[in-house]
């Protein structure tokens, strides 16, 4: 089962964090990730996959104007388990309200929607894996889990 990750990354930190979550989605057997930025979208994986996690930057307290741009037009994420992390510059620098956001467009998109919230234990991941920058070692850590979560719920709606 194929798992995009597809995200926007300013700085070079959003890039890392999906290289995090894309980490911990690979531990689940059957699983073939792939993550790719909005410059670079592989159009064959994206329409192949029963998952697309989104990741961007928190910009003006939101998520990117690219990625929204992109996602405007993506005509193949319908029906596909969706996901969102997102990245900031600082605590409060509106990282849930990006999530929240990206969300809203992944339900418009006809998505279904998972962050596994408190259903999986700690970490509670209510929206998404948040990153400060490019994250501590917790930050992290909870980015890989929340890819592991992902692609788990992933095998276990679509396989």
């Amino acid at each position: 089962m194929k798992i995009a990750i597809v995200y926007y990354s300013k700085s070079g930190n959003t890039q890392k964090v999906a290289d995090l979550v894309a980490e911990g989605a690979k531990k689940i057997e059957k699983v073939e990730v792939k993550s790719m930025s909005i410059e670079a979208i592989d159009d064959d994986f994206l329409t192949e996959a029963k998952a697309v996690i989104f990741g961007s930057p928190t910009i003006a307290g939101t998520f990117a104007g690219q990625l929204k741009q992109w996602l405007d037009t993506a005509k193949n994420v319908g029906g596909k388990l969706g996901a969102v992390f997102a990245t900031a510059n600082y605590v409060g620098g509106g990282a849930e309200v990006a999530e929240i956001s990206m969300i809203a467009e992944m339900l418009v998109k006809g998505m279904l929607v998972y962050s596994s919230g408190v259903a999986e234990g700690q970490p509670f991941i209510h929206y998404g894996a948040v990153c400060i920058k490019d994250g501590d070692d917790g930050q992290k850590e909870r980015a890989k889990i929340f890819g592991e979560r992902i692609a788990r719920k992933a095998v276990e709606l679509f396989n």
